[in-house]
């Protein structure tokens, strides 16, 4: 049960260090200590590009403040399941960018534990819709 908890509040740090108020930024550093050195991430958009966690905040960095004035992101409803020092996890986030446009996303992670800490080894997401709503098993935990 402790992993599940260390591996829940990672996961809302990472929502939570993404996110910020008009003016400010996000917490650049807390979101890319959670993850390995060489973890990849492979964002909503299609055709998929996976990203290093640097690529993905250079571009976080460079669009803060600008088109995107703040960001909230807040999680919904996080599964875990864990096996000796590996874990999957899923995560359901509500964002709000720029006050206004709201929109959840499903993220799935793989953790991997080394020296008695969870970090993330690999991240998907993708964006709910009309068409692709959020399975309700999804909200719970």
């Amino acid at each position: 049960m402790d992993d599940i908890l260390e591996i829940k509040a990672l996961i809302k740090r990472q929502f939570t260090s993404l996110s910020w108020p008009n003016g400010g930024t996000g917490n650049w550093q807390a979101f890319s200590n959670d993850f390995l050195d060489d973890a990849v991430l492979y964002p909503a958009a299609r055709p998929v590009h996976p990203q290093s966690v640097s690529a993905f905040l250079t571009r976080m960095k460079g669009i803060a403040g600008k088109e995107l004035q703040s960001l909230d992101e807040a999680v919904l409803g996080t599964n875990v399941t864990v096996f000796g020092n590996i874990a999957v996890a899923i995560a359901v986030c509500a964002m709000k960018e720029n006050g206004t446009t709201e929109n959840r996303t499903v993220e799935m992670l793989l953790l991997v534990k080394d020296q008695g800490s969870w970090r993330i080894a690999a991240q998907a997401w993708d964006r709910a819709s009309e068409t692709n709503s959020v399975p309700a098993q999804f909200l719970t935990g």
